[in-house]
């Protein structure tokens, strides 16, 4: 910390993560007030199987046309609960986004940054070792019960899906060895909110810190 493989080009950027349900959306939200810019990996996600995108057309090759809405859009909620039942097709799946993903980040972060920091909110940050690409890494955390209880609450999916994605992830134990920096979403809103703003004021001061 910071990381010195971080490609920033010395533009501060920290990594946001956290596992399904643990509040990492809500956590940017209240950065996000705070003037601190996001990238998010979900969004370019989103782009990198947009309708006309080679990688869309290998998904339906692969996985079959009723995987794509009569939009022509991707079904993501079909798709994600066929990945989550079938190892070898998640890995497939991987092997063809997380590299696209990748490089899309990679030259998001190219682009200046006049803020102090900026944030990449990366559910698979981790997993993915896209915190080579940021200098220190934040994670949301929550009691795993607390987890999958706010996940269920917010997600249509079923029970089991969701327990098949957490065990897909990181664990927590494992996540949160790797944090440089941990906000507890274990209580209410307006406590999260505190403790983002507490977070910010400490790397402010850690991105000063590092300019002298």
């Amino acid at each position: 910390m910071p990381n010195k493989d971080a490609e920033s080009d010395g533009m501060h950027t920290f990594g946001l993560t956290g596992g399904i349900g643990s509040g990492k959306s809500a956590a940017a939200h209240y950065f996000a007030e705070l003037g601190v810019p996001i990238l998010d990996a979900d969004e370019i996600a989103r782009v990198v199987v947009e309708p006309g995108s080679a990688a869309l057309a290998s998904i339906a090759q692969t996985f079959g046309a009723e995987f794509i809405l009569a939009n022509g859009t991707l079904d993501r909620r079909r798709l994600r609960e066929r990945i989550f039942s079938d190892s070898v097709a998640r890995e497939w799946l991987e092997t063809l986004l997380h590299p696209l993903i990748r490089e899309v980040v990679k030259e998001a972060l190219k682009t200046p940054c006049t803020a102090p920091y900026r944030l990449l909110m990366a559910p698979l940050l981790l997993e993915t070792g896209m915190d080579q690409l940021v200098e220190g890494v934040i994670v949301v955390d929550l009691p795993e019960a607390l987890q999958l209880q706010r996940a269920l609450a917010r997600d249509q999916c079923s029970e089991a899906t969701l327990r098949q994605i957490m065990q897909a992830q990181m664990s927590r134990a494992a996540r949160l060895a790797r944090a440089n920096f941990c906000l507890d979403n274990s209580q209410s809103p307006t406590e999260l909110q505190d403790a983002v703003k507490h977070l910010h004021t400490q790397l402010l001061a850690l991105v000063e810190k590092n300019r002298t």
